[in-house]
């Protein structure tokens, strides 16, 4: 179980990190002031989980849905609500926060008094 915990976490990690690289590429994003912060987590959150949950349960066939799952059918794709919800929630969340701590708003590191 805890084997499956961090390797679940780690893919995240990298995968967040890779969509994120990716994003700002195909947006063509200079210096982290300039970023187009909406448009970049919907690309992240959205784009990557209607690929990866149609890659990973229609093509490869790496996973199913328990019958408890609740879906969204998407045309032919069905995504699985608690991952969309996950990948639409928490990339624009790490993303506001970082944006925080560039201005020196907000720091993980930063005892409070």
């Amino acid at each position: 179980m805890a084997f499956a915990v961090v390797h679940c976490t780690l893919g995240d990690v990298l995968i967040g990190a890779s969509a994120l690289l990716v994003a700002l590429i195909l947006l063509r994003a200079g210096g982290l002031a300039s970023w187009p912060w909406r448009r970049l987590a919907a690309l992240l959150g959205a784009g990557y989980t209607v690929f990866s949950e149609w890659m990973n349960t229609a093509i490869l066939g790496s996973w199913a849905y328990a019958a408890s799952m609740p879906r969204i059918e998407l045309g032919a794709v069905t995504i699985g609500l608690s991952p969309l919800l996950q990948w639409l929630v928490l990339p624009p969340l790490a993303l506001y926060l970082m944006r925080l701590h560039a201005a020196g708003r907000w720091s993980p590191f930063r005892r409070s008094s």
